[in-house]
């Protein structure tokens, strides 16, 4: 009689059938998963290159539309017939297209500047300090957004004109003294993602309000600072309805870049008494736009690390 014991389940024996046959659906797995995501990788490429070519047609387009002559700038040609290397150099005759520049730089930096300090101000109150009714009057921030722009323009006109701001640059960038609902909450988040410890040893040290928030929020608070600083530049830059209703009366001289841009899409009209060089227009268009493609450029590491590192706590 055959004694019971511990058995063990019998195995393949290399070579054989049975393991021949599990090894190579090993392999027809493996193979096919690398398959399928180098089919993915191509697709996941071609994506990109195909929405790629998408956003760059315009910026192409108004290349070389800013080189054609007379005429010829509504052609649709990606390829000028005839290279007009002088167009560049005749539109600082045509239009005040420096001082557009300088104006709208000016402008953006006050306007980033003053938003970016008084929004993390409010936002740092917001994030440090206990007090009653905090989420309250947060939350009246916040509601601030959901107002359009539409309902509040007729009075903040008014407001201008009794100040006698009317016809200058204030109204453009004198708004951002008080901050501004979307930022105060962008850099609250960051704040509230930094340890509170390090601001309660600096107040045993002796530290005042004002310290915590130069010396420890501030310097901690780069990437987000920045982030403000680039979203408000922008905004500033390409701002024509605010520079329409505030500059319209005034030089051309005195004009924004869009502002100008638009000015310049008048005057060439024919219907206004023009010839039709919208070839300046290109130009001028390219070159206010040429200031925003280099600013992206130095600050996206910023804006990257900015964006991805605001929404941590809330």
């Amino acid at each position: 009689m055959a004694v019971l014991g511990n058995t063990t389940p019998l195995q393949p024996v290399p070579g054989t059938t049975a393991d021949t046959r599990r090894r190579k659906a090993d392999e027809d797995r493996i193979g096919g998963s690398a398959r399928r995501r180098t089919a993915g990788r191509v697709v996941g490429y071609a994506l990109l290159v195909l929405f790629s070519l998408l956003f760059l047609y315009p910026f192409v387009w108004l290349l070389a539309a800013s080189l054609k002559g007379r005429g010829q700038v509504f052609d649709n040609r990606l390829w000028p017939r005839e290279f007009h290397w002088d167009n560049y150099v005749q539109v600082f005759d045509e239009l005040p297209v420096a001082a557009w520049m300088v104006n709208s730089v000016v402008i953006a930096v006050l306007a980033a500047v003053l938003v970016a300090v008084s929004s993390s101000l409010v936002a740092f109150g917001f994030a440090y300090f206990r007090f009653p009714g905090r989420g309250f009057l947060f939350g009246l921030v916040l509601a601030t957004m959901m107002l359009p722009g539409a309902v509040t323009m007729i009075p903040v006109y008014l407001i201008w004109k009794e100040l006698g701001f009317l016809g200058t640059w204030v109204p453009l960038f004198g708004a951002n003294l008080f901050g501004s609902a979307f930022y105060i909450f962008l850099q609250r988040q960051f704040f509230l993602g930094l340890p509170r410890e390090l601001f309660e040893a600096a107040r045993i040290d002796g530290a005042s309000y004002w310290r915590l928030f130069w010396k420890i929020a501030m310097p901690l608070s780069v990437p987000s600072f920045i982030i403000v600083l680039l979203f408000e530049f922008q905004a500033s830059w390409n701002n024509l309805q605010a520079a329409l209703i505030y500059l319209n009366a005034g030089q051309p001289s005195d004009f924004t870049a869009p502002l100008g841009i638009a000015y310049a899409m008048t005057r060439y009209s024919p219907t206004a008494g023009g010839q039709g060089d919208y070839q300046f227009v290109m130009v001028a268009s390219l070159l206010v736009t040429l200031p925003m493609l280099v600013l992206f450029a130095f600050g996206q590491r910023y804006f990257i690390e900015g964006v991805a590192t605001t929404g941590r706590k809330g």
